[in-house]
């Protein structure tokens, strides 16, 4: 039996546990800032300004299965672009974009109402944005900064971006800085994974004036 961990990775931080830091003396916030569990790694990462659901094990062939392009695992991100996007530029997006490492595959694409999200902080400037969409992209690739670069590709650049699903696996009510534990079945090779919800263990964020 194999343990996962769901993170909701706040807004920039990094999804890693240590930091070089971009300038002497600079420290970022880190996933240690917010989950302790020791020898575990992320499943993947989201950037420095991307937030959402994080996955973490200690099982390596755990991470490997969910992480490698062959099982081709649906991510869920809701996003919020500048602009408001017609038909063809959500169609342009369904049907693949042409980026510089190539046509990205086939995605789901539609309209929110809502984000159904807390605000982020600090929230965006509306004076700077004053028209903005909320859309909710499904992909089945992990380009980096994928899913920036289409947004901006269809003239509507992605202004905040939060993962939502990766396969089977849903942020739901995590907090940001919050996570939880589920206990994993082993599947087969090549079989997806089939998460079994064991006791729950909830983590808050760190305190204020914590690591930055």
């Amino acid at each position: 039996m194999s343990i996962l961990y769901l993170l909701h990775k706040p807004y920039r931080m990094l999804s890693q546990f240590t930091d070089r830091g971009v300038s002497p003396g600079e420290t970022r916030a880190t996933l240690a800032d917010v989950i302790d569990v020791p020898g575990i790694y992320p499943a993947g990462r989201l950037d420095h300004d991307s937030e959402g659901l994080l996955l973490l094990s200690d099982d390596g062939e755990l991470i490997h299965r969910i992480t490698h392009p062959r099982h081709k695992l649906p991510k869920v991100y809701r996003v919020q672009v500048e602009g408001a996007p017609d038909d063809s530029a959500l169609q342009a997006l369904r049907d693949g974009v042409a980026l510089k490492d190539g046509v990205t595959r086939l995605a789901k694409v539609r309209r929110l109402e809502a984000s159904g999200l807390a605000e982020r902080d600090p929230p965006l400037d509306p004076k700077r944005h004053p028209i903005t969409t909320w859309l909710e992209l499904t992909i089945s690739e992990g380009r980096n900064r994928q899913v920036r670069r289409m947004t901006a590709h269809v003239g509507h650049p992605t202004l905040r971006l939060v993962r939502v699903a990766i396969g089977p696996w849903r942020l739901d009510d995590l907090a940001p800085g919050e996570w939880r534990r589920e206990a994993l079945h082993a599947p087969t090779p090549g079989q997806r994974e089939k998460p079994r919800q064991a006791r729950t263990l909830r983590r808050k964020p760190a305190p204020q004036g914590g690591k930055r």
